[in-house]
């Protein structure tokens, strides 16, 4: 029987590269996101996934969707938390409930998901993955409706980690330091070249790798970024 992996935030772009990661990778894949249509398409392509619809900032729907997914496909083994919340906007100009909002999908949703997975993982064994952004270790000016969430995030997961990691279960957090390529991005950057980007497929496969790190060599925060970027 394949092993479990519960996706969040499936999206056109690094959601969907995920998604087919996992599923090319061996698992069965729990597809969480709004979209429906979105989540059924993959159904028809992905024989091995399976849609389980809700919004992850709504406790109680995820609570539902997580409990769905346990009496079909059983215990994960790996659980991906990718949705997020996002704002562009200095702190004078973006309304605080956009600020809230986005605490809901970066954060409460992870503890949530933790809080679910966690207790069920620990004598089997899994991992918890987080994707994060450079929003998560810097606040830039025009971010404060979402650098606040991602930088909690990252501290929550390492709380996560520090208490987790002895009981066998691996937290760790990316850091993707670039702009995927996914259609908003190429509109609203018409000019980059190509290796401007970071490719969904790439971020899936460094997330796969975290998954399956040797127990002997695990890794916490890790980053990806394009081979010419400044940091």
């Amino acid at each position: 029987m394949r092993p479990l992996a519960i996706i969040t935030g499936v999206g056109p772009g690094t959601g969907s590269a995920l998604v087919r990661r996992f599923h090319e990778g061996g698992y069965q894949v729990a597809m969480l996101a709004r979209s429906e249509s979105r989540l059924a398409e993959l159904e028809k392509e992905l024989p091995n996934a399976f849609a389980a619809p809700c919004d992850v900032a709504d406790a109680g729907a995820l609570h539902s969707a997580l409990n769905a997914i346990e009496s079909r496909a059983g215990v994960p083994k790996v659980v991906v938390h990718n949705a997020v919340g996002g704002a562009f906007a200095n702190f004078l100009d973006v309304a605080p409930e956009v600020l809230q909002q986005n605490f809901q999908v970066n954060v409460m949703a992870l503890m949530h998901l933790a809080r679910w997975a966690a207790p069920r993982m620990t004598d089997a064994g899994g991992a918890l993955i987080v994707t994060g952004n450079t929003s998560a270790l810097r606040g830039r000016a025009k971010f404060a409706g979402f650098a606040p969430t991602k930088a909690a995030q990252r501290i929550l997961a390492e709380s996560i980690a520090r208490e987790m990691g002895p009981k066998g279960v691996h937290v760790a957090y990316l850091v993707i330091d670039a702009v995927i390529d996914v259609p908003w991005a190429r509109e609203a950057f018409k000019d980059a070249r190509d290796d401007f980007f970071i490719q969904p497929a790439a971020i899936a496969a460094e997330v796969f790798h975290l998954a399956h790190q040797p127990r002997d060599a695990w890794s916490f925060l890790a980053e990806v970024r394009r081979f010419h970027e400044p940091w």
